[in-house]
């Protein structure tokens, strides 16, 4: 199985400043500080991005400015996609001519279209640029799953090359990485290994910001064979991830971990709101189990 994308990639918080506007400078600094801590690839605008609540302006300065702070040391792929196919192309030509590695494109979300519509819709995208494509299946948001047999059907197109998976079904991905050469990224950090033990390549976290070196780490121990080594990184994670991933919403509790780590990167953009004082006391609490604080 190719590994399109790297091994361990963050889908990675968008920094703003206190009066909420992008913080360019301190995207490069989060970019930076990702990769060094074993990031391969990196996200940029997808949902933990705030990608619904930030303009195509943002998108792409922000884009360019993580393109240029670690693009020769990791894959940034640019998140383009939205609820309407023409805007989707027009911000997937936006980041080919950004600098892009590659674009995750999410299922159209609200309309709830058919299955020939999204293979229609992701189909028309890969078209548009010479970029490779990572599908982002995620029923939970986007109201609608795309089926095994629209993803076996997109596989045959030559740049759709992977899913980020968050369907929460490891045994209808396993239908399709048996049926295909789609490559599989877990997008649900509670399924990470689950879905490496059916054949998924890599991941796609959002706890990455905080322990992508164990991340890596653990996917290495899986391949080599230490089956036993990569459960024991599976279990020092499950802390962090119950802290930033059940709390209460990701990106509100990945934004206050990193916070209390000392790497502030600003609020969240309405309709999210700032974690409580009780939600940062668990989420502390949480960390400390996960070895991060003391």
């Amino acid at each position: 199985m190719s590994v399109p994308f790297g091994r361990v990639l963050t889908a990675m918080v968008t920094p703003l400043k206190a009066d909420g506007s992008l913080d360019p400078e301190r995207a490069a600094a989060l970019a930076a500080r990702l990769v060094d801590l074993g990031n391969d690839g990196l996200v940029v605008s997808g949902t933990t991005g705030e990608s619904p609540t930030t303009t195509d302006a943002e998108k792409d300065t922000l884009l360019r400015a993580v393109v240029e702070a670690v693009g020769d040391r990791a894959q940034v792929v640019a998140g383009v996609g939205t609820y309407d196919t023409a805007h989707t192309v027009e911000s997937a030509r936006a980041a080919e001519k950004a600098g892009a590695a590659g674009l995750l494109v999410v299922t159209p979300y609200y309309s709830r279209p058919p299955q020939e519509g999204l293979l229609a819709h992701f189909t028309t995208v890969a078209d548009a640029t010479d970029l490779p494509v990572m599908l982002y299946d995620i029923p939970v948001r986007a109201g609608v799953a795309i089926q095994t047999e629209t993803l076996l059907r997109l596989a045959e197109h030559p740049r759709i090359v992977a899913n980020k998976d968050a369907k929460g079904d490891v045994f209808a991905a396993q239908q399709v990485m048996a049926g295909s050469d789609l490559a599989f990224y877990s997008g649900d950090d509670a399924l990470n290994l689950p879905l490496l033990a059916v054949g998924a390549v890599g991941v796609v976290s959002v706890t990455g910001h905080l322990i992508a070196d164990r991340h890596a780490a653990m996917i290495e121990a899986f391949l080599s064979g230490e089956v036993g080594k990569a459960r024991e990184l599976n279990d020092d994670s499950l802390p962090v991830t119950i802290g930033v991933m059940t709390r209460t919403q990701g990106v509100i509790m990945v934004k206050a971990a990193l916070d209390l780590l000392g790497f502030p990167v600003g609020p969240v953009r309405l309709p999210l709101v700032e974690a409580t004082a009780e939600q940062r006391e668990l989420l502390r609490a949480d960390l400390v189990a996960g070895g991060l604080l003391s």
